[in-house]
C-alpha cells in the first residue's frame, strides 16, 4: 500500500488561513490503513482548523468528507455537490489522489494534507516499512523476494558493499543490510548459487523514460 504521513498543522494552516470555507477530504483506501487520511484523521484535522479560526475570531466553514478512493475519477466526480461549495479543499489522500481531485475541480484550490512517503506494509501496529519503489522492472525473482532497490541504502543490485557489518547497514545499526537479508533468504531457499549471478545494471532510460508511466489493458477498456 501507499504510506503517507500527515503534514504539520502549521503548514496546513498557512496554506488555507485566508479561506472562507474549507473542505477536508479523506480517502478510505491506503491512507486510512496507515492512519494518515481516513475519516478519523479528517475529523481530527477539521476540529483543529475550527479551533484555530475560532481563536482568531473568524467564522470559517470547515466541512468533512471521506471518499471511497480519491485515485478513481468515478468517486471523485460523484462528490461534486459536496465539494464545489467550498473555496479550498485539503486532500488527505496520497499524492495521486490529491492530483485527481485537483484535475477534477480545476478552478478549486486543492491543498495536500499529507506527505506521500513510499509503498510498504505494516511491521506492527503503527509501524510501516518501505518495500517497493515501483521501479518498473521487478527483480524479486532474482533476490529471494527481497528488493535491493527499496531496501538497500545505496540501491545496489549486487552487494553487499564494504559498509555492511554484522548484517547491518552502515547508515544505522537499526537498519538491516538488504544484501545480508538476500543472502540469508537464498540460503534458506537452497539457491545460494544464484547469489554469484551478476544482476545487470537497470536501464532507467527504459524503466522510467518518457514522463509519467501508464498501463493500458485494452481488453477491459470501455
Amino acid at each position: 500500500m501507499i504510506v503517507a504521513k500527515g503534514k504539520p498543522l502549521e503548514e496546513i494552516i498557512e496554506a488555507v488561513k485566508d479561506s472562507q470555507s474549507i473542505l477536508v477530504a479523506g480517502c478510505n483506501e491506503c491512507v486510512t490503513v496507515c492512519e494518515a487520511g481516513g475519516s478519523k484523521e479528517v475529523g481530527v484535522l477539521a476540529a483543529a482548523l475550527r479551533l484555530y479560526f475560532q481563536n482568531q475570531g473568524r467564522k470559517v466553514q470547515v466541512g468533512e468528507i471521506t471518499l471511497q478512493r480519491q485515485c478513481d475519477r468515478e468517486y471523485v466526480s460523484q462528490a461534486r455537490e459536496e465539494v464545489e461549495p467550498y473555496s479550498v479543499v485539503i486532500s488527505l489522500a496520497c499524492g495521486v489522489g490529491c492530483q485527481f481531485m485537483a484535475e477534477e475541480y480545476a478552478t478549486l484550490p486543492v491543498q495536500p494534507g499529507v506527505n506521500t512517503l513510499f509503498m510498504g506494509g505494516a511491521l506492527e501496529r503503527g509501524v510501516w516499512s518501505e518495500r517497493c519503489q515501483g521501479c518498473g522492472n521487478c527483480l524479486l525473482a532474482l533476490t529471494g523476494g527481497i528488493c535491493p532497490v527499496a531496501r538497500c541504502a545505496k540501491r545496489l543490485l549486487n552487494g553487499p558493499c564494504g559498509g555492511s557489518t554484522g548484517g547491518k547497514c552502515e547508515i544505522s545499526k537499526e537498519v538491516d543490510c538488504a544484501w545480508h537479508l538476500i543472502i540469508e533468504r537464498l540460503k534458506a531457499l537452497g539457491r545460494l548459487e544464484d547469489y554469484e549471478k551478476i544482476i545487470p545494471l537497470k536501464d532507467w532510460s527504459t524503466d522510467r523514460a518518457g514522463g509519467p508511466r501508464k498501463v493500458v489493458k485494452e481488453e477491459v477498456r470501455l
